[in-house]
């Protein structure tokens, strides 16, 4: 059982973004493919198997984007990309891992073919790989925004196995979760797009805004699809969440507007784990009841808001404009 959110019929696409920095993507693909080269020969393979999953790549896209509405003409955007997509992998390695997750973009999870031993190291070299070619960028600022950004992501992760299966979580300590977790990548990818064009202090922060804001929205998002959505959409099985016991926004808005026999049942669910076939249909209807999910986008909506209003300061270009739908466009996988 899904429930189909209500969206606007005429739904966005990031056509403009990838259009944007097409030909700077055929490079950072030539040099994602490049580096996962090892003599040994399981990193190429683990590390491949995630990385021709057809992910989007939107956060390598968005550095290339800030990069050019920021007029930078150089090289270096070209592997801080590359460096932010290997941030990216490496963390999903390392996340299916800790969720013992066995889907990851519609294909089996890596740790599923090859173990969770190899997923955790394939994904340490992806890192170690990303910081060599942050260094050979020469920015100490950039490599400063990417490096800072790697402990707070763990800490983001550390912070959600605490508040894992405790539905006595607070929205405010559940928005900490994902902005580590999430949005500091985001937030990162966009700032140093900007830092390579060595635009005013202000703008720099207003890049980073918009990564910031749009990764909370990208995340609310997947809150609200892990029970709203579809298979297909997700890459992994609606209410994997709701199966691994995690805290989302949707329970938690339900769970705080919900009677003591509702919160009964959520604290069984995901603090015990006593999960039957059953459960994931009766979940939904108590989302549906208090309006969890349409609320979780609707707070979704308000920080993609935020996201463009931080661009405000760039004049009208095409990457302010590709910036602009991308945000509609992440909006719009709720529908």
């Amino acid at each position: 059982m899904a429930l189909v959110l209500p969206f606007e019929p005429n739904e966005p696409s990031i056509e403009a973004l990838v259009a944007l920095v097409k030909a700077d993507m055929e490079r950072v693909n030539a040099a994602i493919l490049a580096r996962t080269g090892s003599d040994v020969a399981m990193i190429p393979e683990v590390a491949n198997h995630l990385i021709s999953s057809g992910g989007k790549r939107l956060r390598p896209m968005l550095t290339l984007a800030c990069a050019a509405l920021s007029g930078y003409r150089g090289e270096g955007h070209i592997k801080l990309a590359a460096s932010v997509e290997f941030m990216h992998t490496a963390t999903l390695l390392h996340d299916d891992v800790v969720d013992e997750s066995d889907m990851r973009r519609g294909k089996l999870a890596a740790r599923k073919l090859w173990g969770n031993e190899a997923s955790v190291l394939v994904g340490d070299f992806l890192l170690g790989q990303a910081f060599r070619m942050m260094v050979e960028v020469g920015s100490l600022t950039c490599l400063d925004i990417l490096s800072t950004a790697a402990c707070v992501i763990a800490e983001g992760e550390v912070m959600q196995l605490a508040a894992a299966k405790n539905t006595q979580t607070s929205e405010d300590d559940y928005l900490a979760v994902i902005r580590g977790k999430t949005a500091e990548l985001f937030a990162a990818a966009c700032e140093v797009g900007a830092v390579l064009g060595q635009r005013p202090k202000a703008e720099q922060a207003a890049c980073r805004s918009y990564g910031m804001n749009l990764g909370i929205a990208f995340q609310l998002v997947d809150d609200a699809l892990d029970y709203g959505g579809s298979q297909a959409k997700l890459g992994k099985n609606v209410g994997d969440d709701f199966r691994e016991g995690k805290i989302t926004l949707p329970v938690l808005l339900a769970f705080r507007r919900g009677d003591e026999k509702e919160r009964a049942f959520w604290q069984r669910c995901l603090e015990k784990g006593e999960v039957s076939d059953a459960d994931l249909a009766q979940a939904i209807g108590l989302l549906t009841k208090h309006r969890a999910i349409a609320d979780t986008v609707e707070r979704a909506r308000h920080y993609g808001a935020i996201a463009k209003d931080a661009l405000a300061l760039f004049p009208a270009c095409p990457a302010k404009d590709a910036l602009m739908e991308a945000v509609d466009f992440c909006l719009s996988r709720a529908h």
